[in-house]
């Protein structure tokens, strides 16, 4: 074997076998350089296969080791910088090293040639006969080959040149072709080539017979065609047609129309062949007419076309929703990707926040600014599977499920479609409805969704699928799996005074019968209502004062008609709509054994207050409060930390066995649960342990180990906003969720201290005082 080096010639969708003449067109710098280093030598090159044909710029771990030398016979420039050239294979080669030859801008290789000895022995011989026999075949059944190759190969008595020609002549896959070109041994070459011909032959023979079998179909089909019109012919002759007769004729004539798919327009034809036969008031053929009026009402091929204007997109959803700017720029990227592909599965958006935040009517507006028709499902306390899937035929009233339904009300076969409350779905003993949505949601699938009520499949994969969730808890894994999830978080009081002046005021004062010209309500009004009235996430609650408070205004204008325009101050409002709801100043009340922690809920942010109290007893911990398993975990976690590190703060043992200890959330009542709440409670017990005050006005959230360390949480923007809106100067949250922090607007942060932690030791220093400092506990 000798090793020699060569310029790399890299090559896609192609394999060059030693011996072959191949012409080829190149354009890409690195190998137009590469043919110009070879000119100005021994004309020689190595030509190796990339392994992907997508990569532009191939480095060494895309390009097949073992290729083929090759000498260039021709070279023509074109106008345009391109070469085309005529190469003819030498040698197999294998690459030991690449080498990018510096301020020549080409790769060349040291290459190992391989040598190819071969004893002509009788198996070989026989191998030979028999390639040249299955070649012959394979030239007749494939017409793409010429006829002459088969001459030419019975002239070569080289077995490794025998067996590189017909595997090179092969119309396989490069991948094959590449096995092929690695098989040093000739007779191995030949056996696998041998092998390969079979294989391609007996794929050629089905294929032949599949094509008389069509051919012969075809002829038959036009053979009853002209029969059944000849048919035609006779029974227009013989007779007048009756009504019912007009009637089936309508009923094809519409089916045909209607642009079904081949399936479906089969089993219309077959279900008025079926009516066609039976009494016109049969209870069977109630049935059927309202299967068919079904099937006809359904837009088969009726498409809205899209509206992919970018700008006026943009300009629908911002005069409909102030803020949500990642699903805004969600939605726009997919009207951009629209208009470069032209077709494109629909994505299934899952809009997930709580309650009030525009969820559904993001929806409505994305339908307006695509120009596409909407269709609405609640799917609250939805249980049964058949409201998805349909009903079959067999019951009495049995109908389709309500995405056909939704497809009908649409009148068209790309709507978009919201799922209302994915996660309010329940499963009984009729189903599980969550399960039925797999298919529905699925772009791999629903090219087909199959109703119940239809029987055939109908193509969902043009729909523009939106879900939306409070809470991801009670949807299946397999379900989410489909959904893109987008988050929507709550308000901050400043997108609520945004909203409610943009949307809120002038639509309460339409519905109420007020000129918005002649009912003034300032800002300050505006910020009060929600600071005073208001604790949630989204806005509803928010346009229900704002509705209260027009109410109680058109009053006074009725009473008092010369009134106009009349203002409504912060007093004003005070007076109309009465007693605040809420403690406009709420301070944290962290104290002794008290500490303010952070919830998320499905309604968005919360702030906890953690109690401890500390008692003569016997070393017990007592927890009330409603609190769930998780929480209660995060209790015991708390105390075995300080235990196992009472020393730092100078608690003795014995302490612990002379000392009762009871945590207490206020507002039993309500359920609470997660692992958020470790520092707090951590924080309050050694407050109460050591008679230090928690620092007022401080919250945190962060999951506690029992090692001390501080493990990220989730909806820190909502327990941020929650802090702010109780008053909060100072946050305390894990280091894992300084991510987190671009999420949350800057108006928020410019009010709130937030400081990342990573230890509970950090949060004791920052909430009771420096590490060592605390006083023995009495």
């Amino acid at each position: 074997m000798t090793r020699s080096r060569f310029p790399l010639l890299p090559v896609r969708d192609l394999v060059v076998f030693p011996r072959m003449v191949v012409p080829l067109d190149v354009s890409r710098i690195k190998s137009v350089k590469a043919l110009e280093e070879a000119m100005t030598s021994q004309h020689l090159v190595f030509v190796a296969s990339q392994k992907q044909a997508d990569k532009e710029d191939p480095q060494e771990a895309d390009i097949f080791v073992i290729g083929t030398t090759a000498k260039i016979l021709e070279l023509l420039k074109m106008p345009n910088g391109q070469l085309k050239i005529l190469v003819e294979g030498q040698a197999r080669g294998k690459v030991q090293e690449f080498r990018t030859v510096e301020g020549k801008g080409y790769v060349e290789v040291d290459v190992e040639i391989l040598s190819e000895e071969v004893t002509l022995t009788p198996e070989v011989q026989a191998l030979m006969r028999q390639g040249s026999q299955l070649f012959e075949q394979y030239i007749k059944l494939n017409r793409r080959i010429s006829i002459e190759t088969s001459v030419s190969l019975n002239a070569i008595e080289d077995p490794a040149q025998f067996a590189d020609v017909i595997a090179g002549n092969l119309l396989i896959k490069m991948s094959d072709k590449q096995l092929i070109l690695e098989i040093v041994d000739p007779q191995e070459r030949l056996e696998r080539v041998v092998e390969i011909l079979h294989a391609e032959i007996e794929i050629l023979n089905l294929e032949k017979r599949i094509h008389n079998r069509v051919r012969t179909q075809i002829e038959k089909t036009q053979k009853e065609y002209y029969l059944t019109e000849q048919m035609k012919a006779i029974q227009k002759e013989l007779r007048h047609k009756d009504e019912s007769t007009q009637e089936m004729d309508e009923l094809r004539e519409k089916i045909k129309a209607a642009g079904m798919s081949p399936e479906a327009q089969e089993a219309s034809e077959k279900e008025v062949a079926r009516l066609e036969k039976m009494m016109p008031f049969s209870p069977e053929s109630t049935v059927i007419r309202t299967y068919l009026d079904v099937i006809l009402s359904l837009p088969w091929s009726k498409v809205s076309e899209d509206k992919l204007d970018l700008v006026r997109a943009q300009k629908i959803l911002d005069e409909d929703h102030y803020g949500l700017e990642k699903v805004k720029e969600r939605v726009t990227e997919y009207l951009a990707v629209l208009q470069l592909v032209k077709s494109l599965k629909g994505p299934i958006l899952c809009f997930v926040g709580p309650p009030g935040v525009g969820k559904t009517s993001m929806g409505r507006s994305i339908a307006r600014a695509m120009g596409r028709e909407f269709a609405k499902m609640a799917l609250g306390g939805v249980r049964d599977e058949s409201e998805i899937r349909g009903h079959r035929r067999t019951y009495i009233g049995s109908m389709p499920g309500r995405v056909i339904q939704s497809l009908r009300k649409a009148k068209t076969k790309n709507p978009v479609i919201l799922f209302d409350e994915i996660d309010k779905m329940g499963s009984d003993w009729r189903g599980d409805p969550s399960a039925a949505l797999l298919e529905v949601l699925d772009p791999e699938q629903n090219k087909a969704f199959v109703d119940h009520f239809l029987d055939v499949g109908f193509d969902l994969s043009q729909v523009l699928f939106i879900c939306t969730a409070n809470t991801l808890h009670n949807i299946p894994p397999t379900l989410q799996d489909r959904l893109e999830i987008i988050r929507f978080s709550g308000y901050t009081e400043e997108e609520k005074l945004h909203i409610a002046r943009q949307h809120l005021i002038p639509k309460q004062l339409r519905e109420h019968g007020m000129d918005p010209k002649d009912v003034e309500i300032p800002n300050e009004t505006v910020r009060a209502i929600i600071r005073d009235f208001t604790r949630e996430a989204g806005v509803r609650g928010l346009e229900r004062w704002i509705a209260a408070l027009c109410r109680k205004t058109a009053k006074t204008i009725v009473e008092n008609p010369g009134d106009k325009p009349l203002t409504i101050t912060e007093k004003t409002a005070s007076k109309l709509l009465g007693v605040p709801e809420f403690s406009r100043e709420k301070a944290s009340d962290n104290n002794v054994g008290m500490s303010t922690g952070l919830a998320w809920t499905e309604h968005g942010g919360e702030t906890l207050a953690i109690e401890v109290a500390r008692m003569p007893g016997k070393g017990k911990l007592f927890l009330t409060g409603k609190l769930g398993d998780v929480m209660q975990e995060s209790a015991h976690a708390a105390l075995s930390f300080i235990r196992a590190n009472a020393s730092k703060w100078r608690i003795k043992d014995s302490f612990f066995k002379t000392q009762d200890y009871h945590i207490h959330v206020p507002e039993g009542a309500t359920p609470k649960d997660g692992p958020s709440a470790g520092t707090a409670i951590a924080t309050a017990l050694l407050s109460a342990m050591t008679n230090r005050p928690v620092k007022r006005k401080m919250a945190m959230t962060g999951e506690i180990t029992l090692h001390g360390r501080v493990l990220p949480i989730g909806g820190l923007k909502e327990k941020s906003i929650a802090a702010y809106r109780e008053g909060m100067d100072t946050v305390l949250y894990p280091e894992g969720n300084k991510k987190d922090l671009e999420e949350i607007p800057d108006d928020i942060k410019s009010h709130l201290k937030m400081i990342p932690v990573k230890h509970m030791e950090q949060v004791l220093s920052l909430a009771l005082g420096a590490k060592g400092s605390l006083p023995r506990p009495s």
